[in-house]
């Protein structure tokens, strides 16, 4: 039960680290922006026109008398607004963290440099075409796996008691679960870690997993409140990226004052404190930071 603490810790300190850093938290805003404009265009129109769809998909209701017409077509229409809406629920955090990949590429960088004792950050040498593709295949694989267990969850919920009491809660629990991967898959595939390694090292630590993304998918059921959470739960990801990969973190000074990547030297080693050579983070799970 430790690490549902230690992982809400980390959520914290992902928006702290954020508001000590004004630039990064401006650039990083920009992704949701542009995804909330998107996405309030999308549900709009559907608004507007989501009435003729449904009558122009139902013509075998044209002669059905009043009010059975009125009242069948507009509840489907209504199930169209209500499934519109939670699909851009289930796949705001994605849609923006595709968006948004050089804007959080680069604050996740500055975070790993920030905390990371000889100031230096894991990259992946990928082109920003093969990085695209990699997370959009990845984010449709996990928006798979997240519909899956929400039409499980759904059907549990007509279960007397338990599906209005317990399948709630669970559903909290895989949000938050599936959020987190979203997040800290920007850490982690700077380090090579693939979707399958990824989720069998969330499983070997679930609750320190649920202790930072629970509280967060909570938190983003309010409206409009995921866009300027996203920079720092991005930060705070990075940050349970190196936890989750046992690499040593510092607190941090502050980024302006880091230097920048291109500054770091080129090497395969970097000093201990008695002198002895320390490896760089390998970035593969179960390799420590020393």
């Amino acid at each position: 039960m430790r690490d549902l603490g230690v992982g809400f810790q980390y959520l914290l300190k992902g928006q702290r680290w954020v508001a000590r850093h004004g630039r990064q938290y401006g650039f990083g805003l920009v992704p949701g922006l542009i995804t909330l404009v998107l996405y309030v265009a999308a549900l709009v129109a559907l608004a507007v026109w989501g009435e003729g769809f449904v009558g122009w998909a139902t013509p075998f209701a044209d002669d059905w008398s009043s009010p059975w017409l009125g009242l069948f077509r507009g509840f489907l229409t209504a199930v169209l607004f209500a499934l519109g809406l939670l699909l851009a629920v289930l796949t705001f955090t994605a849609v923006t963290l595709l968006i948004g990949q050089p804007f959080y590429e680069s604050l996740s960088e500055r975070v790993d440099r920030d905390v990371s004792p000889d100031g230096t950050a894991p990259e992946s040498g990928l082109p920003l075409w093969r990085e695209l593709w990699i997370s959009a295949r990845d984010s449709l694989r996990i928006l798979a796996r997240a519909l899956m267990w929400a039409v499980l969850l759904f059907t549990l919920g007509f279960i007397p008691v338990v599906g209005q009491t317990v399948v709630p809660v669970l559903g909290f629990f895989v949000t938050g679960f599936f959020l987190t991967e979203e997040l800290a898959a920007v850490a982690l595939q700077r380090r090579d870690v693939d979707l399958r390694a990824r989720l069998a090292l969330f499983r070997s630590r679930k609750t320190l997993i649920w202790g930072f993304g629970t509280p967060l998918g909570l938190a983003f059921l309010v409206p409009f409140v995921a866009v300027f959470l996203m920079p720092g739960a991005v930060a705070g990801a990075t940050l349970l990226a190196r936890e989750l990969l046992g690499e040593e973190s510092s607190e941090g000074d502050d980024a302006d004052d880091a230097p920048d990547a291109d500054d770091a030297p080129d090497t395969d080693y970097a000093p201990d404190t008695d002198g002895a050579g320390a490896a760089r983070t390998s970035g593969r799970p179960g390799t420590p930071h020393r």
